[in-house]
Order: C-alpha cells, then structure tokens, then sequence
C-alpha cells in the first residue's frame, strides 16, 4: 500500500446547488497527486488542495499531447453509503493506454488505492439527491520539458472530482445522430482504443457541424473504408435487431468501454444473441429500410445508456423505436443505474464500497 501523505486546505468549500452544476464545472476541496521519474519511478502519493498545476511551456504534454485520462464517478444510496462501480476496470484500461502513448505503467492496484483514497476525503461531496454523483477524472502525464522527442521521462499522475447532476432531467431522452462521412476519429494501429485527450480533439469539428444541423452528435465510421461503424459521439454503440444485439468488435480503433462490457454481460445472462463485429452502415440503412431495427443506443460513463431515435444515413434519416426510448434501453439503463447506486443487488462483484 501506498504511504499517501494528506495537506488540509485552509478553507473548505461550500457544497453547490446540484441542481444548477453544470456537467465538470466545479471541483471538490482536494486532488490526488502523484509523480513519476525514469530514476526514482512512481514516488510522492499525496491527497492536496484543488490547486493550479505548474507546468515549463517545454513539456511534452502540452507540445505533442502525451496523455492520457480515465472517467469515473462515486454514488450515494439511498441509505446513505457510498459506491464505485467497476474501478479495477478503470485502471486496466488507464494501463493499456499508457502501453500504447509510451507512458509509465501504473499498475492497476494503485490506480484503485489512490481513487478510493480520495473518495474517503471527498465523501462529503457525493451529493445525496437521486441519480446525481460525484464524478472522478484521474489524469497522466508527461512533465519533462524535451521537444526532441524523446519521449517521457517525467510524469504526473493527478485525480481531481466534480460533482454531476442527472445526464437526463426528467428521464431519458432520444438523440438525433449524423453519419460523419468526411472526418475520421481513429484508425487501427492508430490511438483509438487508448483514452487519450487527442481522440476526442479530432471529434470536435464533427461534432460541431452535425450540431449547426441540429443532430446531437455523430456516428464515426471507419477511417480506412469510410463503411464500418464504429463510435456514436465519445461512447460505444449497439443495435437491437430482433434478440440479437449488435455492436462494433474492438478491433483497435473503439475505446473498450466499461460500460459497454458491463451490458454486453447483462445481455448474454438476459438471453440475447450478443454480435461483435464490423457493421456496415449500409447493412445498417438496409436493416432501417426494412424495419428490422427495434433499438439503438450509445453507453458510456456519463449517460450510462443514450438512446438514438434519429439517425441520417448518407442524407436521410431513419427514426428508430418512434423517436421514443424502447424498452430494452431502459431495462439496460434501469439495471446498471440500479446497481450503481445501491438499488438493485450487484451479483457480478462490480461494485467498490467506499468505507
């Protein structure tokens, strides 16, 4: 175990209104930090007051991009304890990332040690109202000041939380989703299964053209045949044809979701036909022509589930379920959100008490 020294604040916080946060907007009283050195490797765990971070305008991250982050968030139930949901995960992908963006390995037992430790500080910050937690966003990397490029010898590790509202206010809601026919998120090879902060700069300009014609966001294809399916926004995504539920394999170029891992468990205990595979956006269309699409949704930590209730294909659009959530993306949002904050029993070992 790690020996974490902690730094009081001199001051702590007043609690907002969780009903007026903004999703990443405002930030609890403290930070887990952490650095590493090629010599000393990984050294200093420390819990610190939410603070500014220092950085020489030579360093690596902030001039060729090398980071990485992970997502995650602390629930509250009804009763009042607190939970996490599949941490471990959380610091095997934060792993493979680092693998692929030439970063030191932090083994995933630290990962889980320094996100629960700082859960325990922060715990006043889960917030109590349903369906609203405190979102974790553990951060790598590279500090060493080297535009020669090679490579990281210096790194920060940082673990800073945010409390969120509910995704959907008042429910759940469809989103209207645009093929994106000309830009391209990742290629196999390349850096889309890693979670790093370079994947979801290269979606913006999509994104922001799909919303200029009032889609929520886009659906990337492949990047070498412009034919596959592969991402819906920043999350997985899956399609419900009769009691088969489809979704793109991870060959590379998809992030292998959490989320995505955890419903496809859900749905092979529920009796579905679980496929993953390439999906051709034009087997899609022709699925949509004959009306064979019972559902579409994306999954992701954020939303948990989103469903799609329009989606333009090459031009047209296709609505899906009546534009209205169906009853599969429900159940699926019902039992994982369940789970998550204590109102559905975990019998899988997913869940992480925090004491």
């Amino acid at each position: 175990m790690m020996n974490i020294r902690f730094e009081q604040a001199a001051a702590l916080k007043p609690k907002p209104d969780i009903d007026t946060v903004k999703f990443g907007s405002t930030y609890s009283d403290y930070m887990f930090v952490m650095d590493y050195n090629v010599d000393k490797g990984w050294y200093d765990p420390r819990i610190v007051p939410f603070q500014n971070i220092s950085l020489n305008p030579a360093s690596i991250v902030l001039n060729y991009a090398l980071e990485i982050f992970e997502g995650l968030k602390a629930y509250r139930t009804d009763d009042g304890r607190i939970q996490m949901f599949r941490v471990d995960e959380n610091g095997k992908r934060m792993q493979n990332s680092a693998a692929r963006m030439a970063l030191p390995d932090l083994p995933y037992e630290t990962f889980v040690e320094a996100v629960e430790a700082l859960a325990r500080v922060e715990k006043d910050w889960v917030p109590s109202k349903p369906n609203t937690s405190l979102y974790f966003r553990p951060v790598m990397m590279a500090t060493n000041a080297d535009l020669s490029l090679h490579g990281c010898t210096d790194c920060m590790f940082y673990i800073f939380c945010s409390p969120v509202g509910s995704y959907y206010p008042g429910g759940l809601k469809c989103n209207s989703i645009l093929v994106e026919d000309e830009d391209v998120r990742a290629v196999r090879g390349g850096t889309g299964f890693a979670k790093c902060g370079g994947n979801y700069a290269c979606a913006q300009r999509a994104a922001n053209r799909a919303n200029a014609k009032n889609y929520n966001d886009v659906l990337w294809l492949d990047g070498v045949e412009r034919r596959y399916v592969e991402e819906v926004g920043g999350m997985n995504i899956m399609f419900k044809v009769g009691n088969t539920v489809m979704t793109p394999a991870l060959l590379g170029s998809v992030l292998p979701g959490i989320t995505r891992k955890s419903i496809l468990e859900l749905l092979k205990e529920d009796g579905y036909t679980v496929e993953e595979k390439k999906i051709d956006i034009n087997d899609v269309a022709k699925l949509l022509e004959e009306g064979k699409v019972d559902e579409v949704w994306g999954c992701g930590t954020a939303a948990v589930i989103s469903p799609v209730g329009k989606l333009c294909i090459h031009g047209k659009d296709y609505v899906i379920h009546n534009n209205e959530v169906g009853p599969l993306s429900r159940h699926l949002y019902d039992t994982l959100t369940g789970i998550q904050w204590g109102r559905v029993n975990d019998t899988h070992g997913w869940v992480f008490p925090i004491d």
